[in-house]
C-alpha cells in the first residue's frame, strides 16, 4: 500500500517539478538576457563617458591650443571636472608637436602614489613638461587636494618622455576621430588599462589622451552579479580574455598569462569554449553544475569594440527562488501522501510489531547480549509462542556463554571464521604465560581460595591482551596461550604482545603487592614470545570444534616462557619479535639458548620495556584523548 502511494505520488510531483524546471530555466534566461543589456548598457555608459569627454576637448577651442606653461589653471580645471566625473580615468593629458605635455593624475591608484611621492592628502598630480631654450624637457609637478588647491610643488627637473613617441599620440595623427590603445599593462601602475586619443580639431598636431583603469570595469562586473557565484569576463574576437570579475584571473590577465585555452580557471575555459561553437546563450555544464551562458557584443563605437561580454550564472543559483517556490507547494502535497502513508504504516505497525521486537532480540543474542530478556507482547498465538521459544533460547546461550570466551566469538565472527573444520597458514605472534611454584601455590590453600585467586589473576591478563588487540585463545591450567594477527588482522602484533607482557607485568605487581598485604602468596609470572607461521584454523570433531593455532611457532613461544627458569627473567622473546619491533621495544640480549625439541639454537632477548620516544608519544595520545 505504501509502495503504490509513493509511486503515484512520486510521478504526479515529478511531472509538476518538471513542468517548473522547464518554466524556471525559461525564466533564468529571460533574467540572463536583461542582466547582461544591463551591464552592457553600464559598459557602454563608460565608454561612452570617456570618448565623449576626449572628443569635447578636441573638438572645441580651449586652453589646450597653447602648449604649457600657457593657462595652466584652465588646463587643469577642465581635466579636474573630467577625472571627477570618470572615476574610471587614470589620469587624462595632452601631447604637443614641440614635445611639450600636460598631464593631469588621478591619485587613487596607489602606484602613481608610489611613484611620485604625493602627499597624503592630495588626490590630484599636476604634470607640465616644455622644452626650455636649449631644448631640454623640464618637467613641473605640483599637487591638489580635494579642494583643488595646490598643497605641495615639486622642483622642476630635465625629463626624457616625450608624447610625440608614444603610440596613443603616433595613432591619432594618423586616425580622424577617436582611437583606443590597449588592453595593455600600464608602466607605473601594473594594472591593466587602455588609452582613448583624438587630435584636436583646432589644431591636429595637438592630441587629447585619456586612460582608463580596467580594475573599475572590473569592479563593476564583481559587484554587479545576478548570484553569489556568477562569473563575469570580457574577450576579445579571437577569444581571448581581456577582463575578468575574478581577482586572481585579473592578476594573470595583467601578468600576460591569461589566453582562451590557459587560464587556469576551468569554469572560464569552458564558457570560452562554448561560446566559440555556440554564441548565443546556452547550458554548459561544468563538472557537477550546470550555468547559463550569455553573451553580447560590446556596443561601443570606440573602446574595445569587437569584444564580448560573456556573463555565466549557475542554474541552481539563479533557479534557487522558483525552487522553493516549488518545494512549498510539493510540501502541501507531501501532507496529503502522508497522512495516506501514516494510515497505512499503523496498519502495518500493529501487524509487524511484535516481529521487530523478536528480530531485535535475535540480533541481541547474535551479539550475545543477555542482558534484557525477550518480551514480546502479542495477540498472535504463533508469534507469542516464538517469544517463550526465544527465552528458553537465551537461557541456553547464557549458560554455555560461562564456558566460552565471549569477545573471542564476536571476533571470529567478524573475521568470518565460522567455515567448519579449516585452516591456513598466516603469521601471527603467540605469547604463554605460566606461574612460578604454582603447585606449591595450590597444595597450600583450599580449592576455593585457588580459584579466587586464579579469577583475579586471569582477569588482569585478559584485560592487557584485549587492550592491545590479542586474543586469549585457551586457559591452561595455570597458564594461558594468547595470540594477535588472527583472528584479527593486527600489523603490528609483534610490537602488541610485548606491551601486553609489559602491562601485564605492571599490573600483577600492584596484584602481588595486594596478595602481600592479605599474607597470600604472590603470583610470579614468566612470559614467552614468538612470531612466525602458524597453522591457524577451526579443528575437532564435527560436533565440537576449537579455534587455536599449530605449529613450530607456537612450540617454541611455549618452550621461551619455559627457559625464562634457566635466564632468571621474566619476558622471554625470540629474535624474531625483536626484529619486527625493535624500533619501538626495548630488548636485552641474552645469548643464545636451546630450545627443547628443536635442534638449532634460538637467539633469545629480555623484553626490557618501551622505548622512551614511544612512551611520550604513547603519553601525548592519552592526552588528546582524555
Amino acid at each position: 500500500m505504501v509502495a503504490l502511494i509513493i509511486l503515484v505520488s512520486a510521478a504526479l510531483a515529478g511531472f509538476s517539478y518538471y513542468r517548473a524546471r522547464n518554466a524556471a530555466i525559461e525564466d533564468a534566461k529571460t533574467q540572463m538576457r536583461t542582466f547582461s543589456e544591463q551591464l552592457i548598457d553600464r559598459f557602454s555608459v563608460i565608454s561612452g563617458q570617456t570618448v565623449g569627454f576626449v572628443g569635447l576637448i578636441a573638438s572645441i577651442p580651449n586652453a589646450f591650443l597653447v602648449p604649457p606653461p600657457d593657462r595652466l589653471n584652465d588646463k587643469t580645471a577642465l581635466l579636474r571636472e573630467f577625472i571627477r566625473r570618470s572615476p574610471q580615468l587614470d589620469g587624462a593629458y595632452a601631447g604637443y608637436p614641440d614635445g611639450s605635455f600636460f598631464h593631469v593624475i588621478n591619485l587613487k591608484s596607489e602606484g602613481w602614489r608610489r611613484a611620485l611621492a604625493a602627499p597624503h592628502n592630495a588626490v590630484l598630480a599636476i604634470r607640465a613638461i616644455a622644452p626650455n631654450d636649449s631644448g631640454e624637457s623640464i618637467q613641473h609637478l605640483s599637487f591638489e587636494d580635494s579642494t583643488g588647491a595646490i598643497i605641495k610643488s615639486v622642483p622642476a627637473r630635465t625629463t626624457n618622455y616625450d608624447p610625440r613617441a608614444r603610440p596613443w599620440y603616433q595613432a591619432a595623427l594618423d586616425t580622424a576621430g577617436t582611437v583606443s590603445i590597449g588592453p595593455y599593462e600600464m608602466a607605473t601602475t601594473g594594472k591593466l588599462g587602455m588609452t582613448l586619443a583624438e587630435a584636436h580639431k583646432g589644431n591636429p598636431k595637438i592630441v587629447i589622451g585619456a586612460d582608463i583603469v580596467l580594475d573599475t570595469i572590473t569592479d563593476f562586473l564583481s559587484a554587479q552579479r545576478m548570484s553569489p557565484d556568477t562569473v563575469a569576463f570580457m574577450v576579445d574576437a579571437s577569444g581571448n580574455l581581456i577582463i575578468h570579475s575574478n581577482r586572481g584571473v585579473m592578476a594573470r590577465i595583467v601578468a600576460g598569462k591569461a589566453e582562451a585555452d590557459s587560464v587556469n580557471s576551468p569554469e572560464t575555459d569552458a564558457f570560452i569554449r562554448s561560446l566559440k561553437s555556440n554564441p548565443e546563450a546556452n547550458l554548459v555544464d561544468v563538472g557537477d553544475r550546470t550555468f547559463l551562458v550569455a553573451s553580447k557584443p560590446v556596443a561601443s563605437a570606440v573602446l574595445l569594440k569587437g569584444q564580448r561580454v560573456v556573463v555565466a550564472a549557475p542554474l541552481d543559483e539563479l533557479m534557487a527562488p522558483a525552487n522553493r517556490a516549488l518545494l512549498q507547494g510539493l510540501a502541501i502535497s507531501a501532507v496529503v501522501v502522508a497522512v495516506a502513508v501514516a494510515l497505512a504504516l499503523l496498519l502495518s505497525h500493529l501487524i509487524t510489531k511484535s516481529l521487530e521486537q523478536l528480530t531485535e532480540s535475535a540480533n541481541r543474542l547474535q551479539n550475545l547480549d543477555f542482558a534484557t530478556p525477550v518480551e514480546v507482547p502479542s495477540h498472535v498465538a504463533e508469534i507469542s509462542s516464538l517469544g517463550k521459544a526465544m527465552n528458553r533460547a537465551r537461557d541456553a546461550i547464557f549458560t554455555f556463554a560461562l564456558y566460552v570466551p565471549k569477545e573471542f566469538v564476536k571476533k571470529s565472527v567478524q573475521a568470518g571464521y565460522f567455515t567448519g573444520r579449516s585452516a591456513k597458514r598466516e603469521e601471527v605472534t603467540a605469547l604463554f604465560t605460566d606461574i612460578y611454584d604454582f603447585t606449591t601455590i595450590s597444595e597450600g590453600h583450599s580449592p576455593e581460595d585457588v580459584v579466587a585467586m586464579l579469577s583475579e589473576y586471569f582477569d588482569i591478563l585478559d584485560e592487557a591482551v584485549n587492550a592491545h588487540h590479542g586474543s586469549i585463545i585457551q586457559f591452561l591450567g595455570d597458564s594461558i596461550f594468547a595470540m594477535w594477527n588472527a583472528p584479527i588482522p593486527d600489523t603490528d602484533h609483534a610490537e602488541n604482545a610485548c606491551r601486553a607482557a609489559l602491562a601485564a607485568e605492571q599490573s600483577l605487581a600492584h596484584f602481588n603487592e595486594a596478595q602481600c598485604a592479605k599474607g597470600l602468596p604472590e603470583f610470579r609470572t614468566r612470559f614467552g614470545i614468538h612470531t612466525g607461521q602458524a597453522v591457524v584454523g577451526s579443528v575437532g570433531a564435527r560436533e565440537r570444534l576449537q579455534y587455536t593455532a599449530m605449529g613450530d611457532t607456537i612450540n617454541v613461544a611455549s618452550r621461551l616462557e619455559g627457559m625464562n627458569k634457566v635466564y632468571h627473567s621474566t619476558i622471554l622473546a625470540s629474535a624474531a619479535v625483536k626484529q619486527a619491533c625493535e624500533h619501538t621495544i626495548e630488548f636485552r640480549p641474552r645469548g643464545a639458548g636451546q630450545a627443547k625439541g628443536r635442534a638449532a639454537a634460538l637467539e633469545l632477548y629480555e623484553v626490557i620495556g618501551v622505548r622512551a620516544t614511544t612512551q611520550a608519544i604513547d603519553r601525548e595520545k592519552q592526552t588528546v584523548s582524555s
